[in-house]
Parts: structure tokens; C-alpha cells; sequence
């Protein structure tokens, strides 16, 4: 998709001002009408020559007892807390590009996953469960971080 210059001033100016790439591709929807794939999303940026800025680094987590640490991630919180926590998997899903698990601030689980096209696809742990919507744009935040680590 080829954007106008006044949709690449906007997007170079959103990236100034520190969006990440999943509020990029929501603003583009609904600013421009201009619907892209996260992959598609990550592959304009790139084509602009821009680049994301990256959030500073959180502060070290704090070591928990063995037991629990099992039992729940480290950077999960209560249910209800407004937390999200997203893992990669080592071995990918079957006809993904990456894949993983979130879990959502209510403390449900789902598998994501990115498709050889880049569209990026949910599989509850419920079936009919929807996650609030606040958490949506925070998953895809954690999951654009996530990525920028593994270099994807």
C-alpha cells in the first residue's frame, strides 16, 4: 500500500512523538481509512526508514519463591489489575510465523499467533471469551516489545 505524503508526514510525526507500532496501524484505520496487517504495519515503518523508539527498560522483577513462580509469570498481576502478560513460544505453532500465549488483566488465558501473512490471531482458552478491551492495545504493545527482542 503506498501512502500520500500528507499520511507519511502523519505517521513520521506520530512515531516522533513515541506511538508504538500497534497505535500506528490503529490510527492509520481510523484517521486515513488505510487498514494494514501488523506485519504490513512493520513493513511501512521499515520502507519510511523509521524507526520505533523503545520504552526504557523496566526495572528488575522481583524473585519470587520457586512454587509460585511456577505457577504464574512473574510479570502477570492479579486479575482486574489492568496488568497483561505476553510469552513467546519456543516452538511455534504449525502455520505461524511466531506464536505464544497472553494473559489478560481478568486472568484468562489465550494462544496468539502471527500467520504466514502477518495477520496476528487469537485462540481463547475459553470458548466465546473476549478480553477487555483496555487489554486489547496493551497486548499488542507487550507483543511489539516482545518481538523487537527476538529481532522479528
Amino acid at each position: 500500500m503506498e501512502l500520500t505524503a500528507e499520511q507519511k508526514q502523519s505517521v513520521a510525526a506520530w512515531i516522533e512523538d513515541g506511538a508504538k507500532l500497534s497505535e500506528i496501524q490503529q490510527r492509520l484505520s481510523q484517521e486515513f481509512d488505510v487498514h494494514l496487517t501488523y506485519m504490513d504495519a512493520r513493513f511501512l515503518i521499515d520502507d519510511m526508514k523509521l524507526a520505533i523508539k523503545e520504552a526504557p527498560e523496566p526495572p528488575a522483577p522481583v524473585e519470587e519463591p520457586a512454587a509460585e513462580a511456577a505457577e504464574m509469570p512473574v510479570d502477570a498481576a492479579s486479575p482486574g489489575s489492568g496488568a497483561v502478560s505476553v510469552k513467546v513460544d519456543t516452538i511455534t505453532r504449525p502455520g505461524s510465523l511466531v506464536s505464544g500465549t497472553v494473559t489478560f488483566s481478568d486472568g484468562k488465558d489465550s494462544a496468539w499467533y502471527l500467520d504466514q501473512t502477518g495477520r496476528l490471531g487469537m485462540v481463547p482458552g475459553e470458548a466465546g471469551y473476549r478480553p477487555p478491551e483496555p487489554d486489547i492495545a496493551e497486548f499488542q504493545a507487550m507483543l511489539e516489545q516482545e518481538l523487537a527482542k527476538l529481532g522479528i
